[in-house]
């Protein structure tokens, strides 16, 4: 006859706990009247992990564990399983073949598997997993409590929601917090921020309304609350933006202060009319994000150094550029705060503010009274600050003061939207600035972008294709010996291989060659290859340096350079 080990016996033979641990286990669980199993003792005790007392149960059973961030549930599991089925005995469904179903759970318990047999009418087989891991699950799976939209309003009749439409466009009316389309709209944010998401679009189609969540820059589909719902949800919003919910042929722009999971957010709303409705889009702002440091930007090493010698110059202009959403506002923040000390005084004008800074004086453009970049500009300079940021340059009078301003001995940060950093030259001489001012006040450039970086839970090494590796310019012979990896995907990074973003970086430091190139309106080519003939890398240079680190993928890189100009 075979007898089992006991748990506390196997932890001893693999070395994860003393002896005495064991018997101050014993002992507790003697004299205790909670019913806990030794596992559990020792677990509460921070002797030994969950996870080390499971594998020893699925030694002692032959049970295996798994580990729910590799695992991926199958959808006909999941959806043979309801949800509040799955939260009362606490299991999440895997894999379902054959008229047999297994089963995540945290307990061998014969009575939770007898109950699971007779509600589902099929034969289960358990594997093991953390109980918190359980729950995790269930939420990623299943959706927060009623948080399947669907799900949400099935108890509501048609007759309610067409009264809740009815008050919800009634700017005086306050609705109650409980009422369904109020949920719902808390639910949209609370998932979004919960995966991480930088935006939210609510889009009206055809015959129905869309949202997607725009994830490590990349925009993902969700579930889409039923048609009917549309004015409904979009007049909430509206609501809550204070925007003017009669108004439905003219853009609007608002924001919606919220606390969520604890943390402070600001909402900022974008509604514009389109043929099927108003399309909302909601840019996430997370003041916490913005208070990273200049080492978590993503710089090389030698950039790092060059960056950081450049924004601690007494005056010029430094330009960040870029397309919307790049990080540009970041980079800049990321710099103020490097800069930000009580003997300095910096002073921004900002369209709008989109994070808030103790020791920075803020100022925001409000076109309806005519406070406008350049009028703000004005002002501050008459409060003599040694450092002033310009969220963007956009014509040519905010132009030519950011560079008077860099010329009579302040130091300005400004952004622009052009592809790479030479391109920015032109772009200045276009707007009106004569092209000795531009020569003599910038003092570098810098264009970026955000590239997703690898999931560190799912890193694997992989092989690059020739082809991707020929539309990067390189060969085979160039990468021999190069380890290039990939995400293979995981429920951590939701199967798409990328957790979190860094930024790549084209930096074009001023010197006398460039300057006389400047002045004697060279083009942009031409700057271009004299940049990096001093050794600027371009945006894909420095994202294939990535790629080869281990930080991101070649396919990444090409996705986010594609379509940036020059010899990249």
């Amino acid at each position: 006859m075979l007898v089992r080990k006991t748990i506390g016996q196997l932890l001893l033979d693999k070395g994860l706990i003393e002896k005495e641990q064991i018997e101050r286990g014993l002992e507790y669980q003697q004299r205790s009247s909670e019913n806990l199993r030794l596992g559990e003792i020792l677990v509460k005790f921070g002797y030994v992990t969950e996870r080390d007392v499971l594998r020893c149960i699925g030694e002692q059973f032959d049970v295996p564990v798994v580990d729910l961030d590799e695992v991926r549930p199958e959808i006909e599991a999941v959806d043979a399983v309801p949800r509040s089925t799955a939260s009362m005995h606490n299991i999440l469904p895997l894999k379902k073949e054959h008229g047999c179903l297994t089963v995540a759970l945290s307990d061998l318990d014969l009575c939770t598997m007898d109950n699971l047999k007779f509600i589902l009418n099929m034969d289960v087989k358990p594997a093991l997993a953390p109980e918190q891991d359980i729950r995790e699950a269930i939420e990623r799976y299943y959706g927060g409590e009623e948080s399947t939209v669907d799900n949400m309003l099935r108890e509501f009749t048609e007759g309610e929601l067409a009264q809740e439409l009815m008050a919800v466009e009634d700017e005086e009316d306050e609705l109650d917090s409980d009422a369904p389309v109020v949920r719902l709209v808390s639910l949209l944010v609370n998932d979004a921020v919960q995966a991480r998401a930088s935006d939210i679009h609510v889009e009206p189609m055809g015959n129905r309304l869309r949202i997607r969540y725009r994830i490590d820059g990349i925009c993902h589909e969700m579930e889409s609350p039923p048609k009917r719902l549309q004015n409904s949800i979009i007049a909430r919003l509206k609501l809550m933006a204070r925007m003017k919910l009669a108004e439905k042929r003219r853009p609007q722009d608002g924001r919606i202060p919220m606390v969520v999971q604890g943390r402070p957010l600001d909402l900022r709303v974008s509604d514009i009319p389109t043929t099927d409705g108003e399309s909302i889009v909601m840019r996430i702002l997370d003041k916490e994000s913005a208070k990273v440091g200049l080492v978590e930007l993503g710089f090389h090493p030698t950039d790092m150094e060059r960056f950081e010698g450049i924004i601690r110059r007494p005056n010029g202009i430094f330009l960040v550029t870029g397309p919307t959403g790049s990080g540009k506002t970041t980079t800049l923040y990321s710099a103020l705060n490097a800069l930000n000390r009580p003997d300095t005084k910096i002073i921004t004008a900002e369209d709008p503010i989109e994070y808030t800074f103790p020791g920075i004086n803020q100022s925001e453009v409000r076109m309806e009274i005519k406070r406008t970049f350049p009028v703000i500009l004005r002002a501050m300079l008459r409060q003599a600050p040694q450092i002033i940021l310009v969220g963007e340059i956009r014509d040519e009078e905010t132009a030519e003061i950011a560079v008077r301003a860099a010329l009579t001995g302040h130091l300005v940060f400004s952004t622009l939207h052009t592809n790479d950093a030479p391109s920015a030259v032109p772009r200045l001489i276009d707007m009106g600035v004569p092209p000795y001012m531009v020569a003599s006040s910038v003092q570098a450039i810098m264009a970026q972008r955000l590239v997703g970086t690898i999931c560190p839970n799912c890193k694997e090494p992989c092989e690059v294709p020739e082809g991707t590796l020929r539309a990067v310019g390189l060969t085979a012979e160039e990468v021999e010996g190069i380890t290039f990896y990939h995400g293979r995907g995981c429920n951590r990074c939701n199967g798409t291989g990328l957790y979190g973003r860094s930024g790549i970086f084209e930096l074009m430091e001023m010197n006398s060659d460039l300057r006389n190139l400047i002045f004697s309106k060279a083009p942009t080519g031409e700057i271009r290859e004299k940049a990096r003939s001093y050794g600027m890398l371009t945006l894909r240079e420095d994202g294939l340096r990535k790629a080869i680190q281990g930080k991101t993928t070649i396919e990444e890189v090409l996705r986010v350079t594609g379509a940036v100009t020059g010899r990249n």
